[in-house]
């Protein structure tokens, strides 16, 4: 997966990336809404399903303020990049997107532009006092200031607001779904991490853990199945560690028993998640899986490395011998069709070559159906940038790196290939990028699956006679 930087053409959101730090890393733009508001947002979400769920929160919180969201920046009197930190990379892809969207904002001295998110968190005033590339600035549990902080900004005056908090949930806001297909929805359960992984910053942009109200939860997810969602993904940086209690102490529900509410919604809601933590997740959200045909078959476990002494260094507080129990824990409970994902970090701080073919050994072993692999990035202010040597050639990173890819993908095309021959209840999402002929839509275990579109429509589900794959899709046809 290549670490090249993106040319970005003016006024054209930048592309995703071709790697990633979480199943979605990405770069969304805001649709169009025109309600008659006077004011026009316009918002770039990069990275992560949580940076895409909160740019809904700010669509709504806006909205109330009198902004209707445009998809073309020339329109905009507000635009807002909603960043993400994980990698150097990223912050780069943001910093050449601010110059070009300054350019254009010299030509339109109204305009305002903000930095929201983990890259605003980091950065802090930096952007406001040394690159003078933005208006203001707000971090992710701030977001309820920004009416007030453009009030500012529209006085003459520069915001900033990147306070963390230990209460804010967002569980009052009705999110705005900006990219949804009406079909599909993310939902935020909780918010920031406990986990102090040494290589990652997102305890210190995204603060400590906080669980929604589970009450919250369950009804945000009827209000879509009523609105005729088919599919709700619940999100959280570590999922399995979910726990809510009410304030009298009369209620207690974790994340097993929330994934059993929101299954128990309707038989025909889908049910899936992001991301789970190896250390935390339980027997207990292995079998309330399994009791439920609506909660989709696909876990994402970030191994991140294949050797325990580099896993120790990472801090992920496991190591490889309880990785693979947890492996086989989901073939054992959820059966063989049960589809893994993982991240993987090649070049780690003083990573060996025989700790590399360790990482390489430990796909052979949990044959994941998908991966999302990179090379060590170091970021400032981690435990690894304060403690540990960067010390691993560029070279050596990008090689391994590819091995890494090479292996995945060996893998991935074998459990594609098992699919073939077999039916598939599969969600429709909408018209292939195929042919407006076919029809594409993902089974349980999140493959997509390409089939021609008879009489079905988005959203119904259907049954998929799978007869071939690329090594990416299924391909099939509609049976009964």
């Amino acid at each position: 997966m290549s670490q090249q930087l993106f040319t970005l053409d003016f006024l054209t959101p930048p592309p995703a990336t071709a790697d990633a730090h979480q199943p979605a890393d990405d770069v969304r733009v805001s649709p169009s809404t025109r309600t008659g508001r006077q004011r026009k947002l316009y918002i770039e979400s990069y990275g992560c399903q949580m940076n895409f769920s909160d740019s809904e929160i700010v669509s709504s919180i806006l909205f109330d303020e009198g902004f209707d969201t445009t998809e073309n920046l020339a329109d905009a009197d507000l635009v807002l990049l909603n960043t993400c930190s994980i990698r150097e990379k990223a912050e780069q892809t943001v910093r050449m997107r601010l110059s070009q969207i300054n350019g254009h904002k010299k030509r339109h001295p109204g305009l305002l532009v903000g930095v929201l998110g983990c890259m605003a968190e980091r950065l802090k005033s930096k952007f406001l006092e040394e690159e003078k590339l933005v208006d203001l600035v707000v971090g992710p549990d701030a977001y309820r200031d920004l009416p007030r902080l453009i009030q500012e900004v529209d006085g003459g005056q520069k915001a900033v607001n990147v306070l963390l908090s230990r209460e804010e949930t967002y569980a009052d806001i009705t999110p705005v779904r900006l990219n949804s297909n009406g079909i599909t929805a993310f939902v935020s359960i909780m918010r920031g991490c406990d986990n102090m992984c040494s290589f990652c910053v997102v305890p210190f942009t995204r603060g400590r853990e906080r669980s929604r109200d589970a009450h919250s939860i369950v009804q945000e997810c009827r209000d879509l199945v009523a609105a005729g969602y088919k599919e709700v993904t619940l999100l959280g940086q570590n999922v399995d560690s979910y726990k809510w209690a009410s304030e009298d102490g009369t209620e207690s529900v974790n994340f097993a028993q929330l994934l059993e509410q929101v299954a128990l919604i309707s038989p025909e809601l889908r049910v899936r998640f992001s991301t789970s933590h190896p250390k935390d997740i339980t027997d207990e959200v292995l079998y309330t899986m399994a009791r439920h045909e609506n909660i989709c078959k696909y876990i994402h476990l970030p191994a991140q490395s294949g050797n325990s002494r580099v896993l120790k260094l990472m801090n992920r507080t496991y190591d490889r011998p309880w990785y693979e129990e947890r492996v086989q824990a989901i073939r054992r409970i959820l059966g063989e069709d049960c589809a893994i994902s993982t991240d993987m970090i090649s070049g780690f701080c003083s990573e060996t070559e025989e700790e590399h073919q360790d990482t390489l050994s430990l796909i052979d072993f949990s044959q994941y159906d998908m991966g999302y692999n990179f090379f060590y990035s170091e970021r400032p202010g981690t435990l690894a940038a304060r403690k540990l040597e960067d010390d691993i050639p560029l070279e050596t990173k990008k090689r391994r790196l590819q091995e890494v890819i090479d292996r995945q993908q060996l893998h991935a095309r074998a459990r594609y290939a098992r699919m073939v021959g077999r039916v598939h209840r599969v969600l429709v999402e909408g018209r292939s990028k195929r042919s407006e002929e076919q029809l594409s839509g993902r089974n349980s275990q999140n493959q997509v699956v390409i089939f021609p579109k008879g009489t079905a429509q988005k959203g119904d589900y259907v049954n998929v006679f799978v007869t071939s794959t690329t090594g990416a899709a299924l391909l099939g046809e509609i049976v009964n």
